[in-house]
């Protein structure tokens, strides 16, 4: 299983929009057949950073996700372009 949370930072004038499109990238990855799991969330003390912990089946399953359209349209051709920071930590299950 391959596991990791991805932390944005983002506008905070863009905050709205921001949440919609991970509204519509989170359901669509949830369809993916590798997607395990696929939850954004706000910061609570700091609501214009976002952190979303991803689970794939597997190393091909996160290929396939990264190469997806919608991937390509929201994240890359959307949030990517719209965000001040980014960060990925990797992690391995303990048990």
């Amino acid at each position: 299983m391959v596991s990791f949370t991805v932390r944005l930072k983002f506008p905070a004038e863009e905050r709205a929009e921001i949440a919609e499109t991970l509204r519509q990238l989170a359901e669509a990855s949830r369809l993916e057949p590798g997607c395990i799991s696929y939850i954004p969330h706000q910061v609570e003390d700091d609501p214009d950073s976002i952190v979303i912990y991803e689970q794939y089946r597997d190393a091909k399953a996160l290929a396939a996700h990264r190469a997806s359209p919608h991937f390509q349209k929201l994240a890359v051709g959307g949030l990517y372009q719209r965000m001040r920071e980014r960060s990925v930590e990797n992690l391995t299950a303990i048990v």
